[in-house]
């Protein structure tokens, strides 16, 4: 299967220190979602020959602004079908990650391909966000809604323990002026055309939200 080589490669080539239990949990991943989709449409049918650049690669974008620090915790709102949280996870054997979504089976399909990759450092809940009553050091996305509606879904979700990059990390795409303006939140973006050649990047970005001092 050509498919899980070529993310190999891809990943590979932008992270040099992946190792090669990691680099095999991508392969393992990218055939996990192939096989899921027939069954349960997590990712657009047509985006799936895509799957390295368009979902691991562009999750593993937030990896590229920001290490996230052992012993420390994610949760991953509106997870869908486990991005950008599994590529994190495998990323960050040493950090604990809560994926949430409000659709029941996609959470199923987390938990399946969790397991299956032995990712001892995921859980996944059948719930919004807004309902979680723990607390976190960081929370990621991957483009749920408008920033304004988001934000206050996860303002209160935060340990706030003073770590330096604590705060929302958000994959959007597109033009965003108007929509972090609407949001009157102090933000900065970080374009991945910067970090990844691929054309897919051309308007891919992360927004990190930190948290108020």
């Amino acid at each position: 299967m050509p498919h899980s080589t070529a993310i190999r490669t891809l990943l590979s080539g932008y992270f040099p220190e992946l190792t090669e239990d990691q680099l095999q949990k991508y392969e393992h991943m990218g055939e996990l979602y192939q096989e899921w989709n027939q069954k349960i449409n997590v990712i657009s049918r047509k985006d799936m020959d895509m799957l390295g650049v368009h979902h691991i690669l562009h999750s593993l974008g937030i990896a590229r602004v920001v290490q996230f620090p052992g012993h420390t915790s994610v949760m991953d709102v509106g997870t869908g079908g486990g991005l950008p949280g599994l590529p994190l996870a495998v990323m960050f054997p040493e950090v604990r990650f809560h994926l949430v979504d409000s659709i029941g089976k996609k959470i199923h399909v987390v938990n399946e391909i969790a397991r299956e990759l032995h990712l001892h450092n995921v859980t996944a809940s059948h719930t919004r966000a807004e309902q979680v009553r723990d607390k976190y050091d960081f929370i990621v996305s991957r483009a749920v809604t408008r920033l304004a509606n988001f934000w206050p879904w996860v303002m209160n979700s935060f340990k706030k323990t003073g770590l330096e990059s604590e705060g929302l990390y958000y994959l959007k795409g597109g033009d965003l002026q108007e929509e972090l303006t609407e949001s009157g939140l102090i933000t900065r973006t970080f374009e991945l055309k910067d970090y990844f050649q691929e054309e897919f990047f051309e308007t891919k970005k992360v927004v990190y939200v930190p948290l108020k001092k």
